[in-house]
């Protein structure tokens, strides 16, 4: 029983990591610090979808449900299992991707619009 709680809590937290990927940085439109947390989340979010990076979370929740004795989430992962389907239809997929990406791109320049200070040079005077 422990170890399915466990592998429920790292779901929920993988939730949560997934919503402050798309919506994180419109959290440092009032909280500018967090940016660089931001820049990292999105960095790992992306790379799992672009590049295949491995989660630790998928990972950690697998190891929980083995030792639960339930069946792990399938070779797909969690988006596919917890959300495709789901959430939104499977052929929403790229749409919902392409969505995530813009939300992202919008919370950053919204951000650098408001806090300019933070804006990248280009070294001219």
């Amino acid at each position: 029983m422990p170890f399915r709680v466990l592998a429920d809590l790292i779901a929920v937290t993988h939730v949560a990591f997934v919503a402050y990927v798309v919506a994180g940085g419109f959290l440092a439109w009032r909280w500018p610090r967090t940016i660089m947390a931001h820049l990292l989340a999105a960095s790992w979010g992306f790379g799992t979808i672009l590049i295949g990076f491995d989660c630790p979370l998928t990972y950690a929740e697998n190891w929980a449900r083995r030792q639960a004795g339930v069946a792990e989430l399938p070779e797909a992962g969690f988006i596919d299992y917890y959300l495709t389907g789901v959430i939104y239809p499977d052929s929403a997929l790229v749409l919902v991707q392409v969505l995530a990406a813009i939300a992202v791109l919008v919370s950053w320049i919204g951000y650098l619009r408001l806090h300019p200070r933070h804006r990248i040079s280009s070294g001219a005077a």
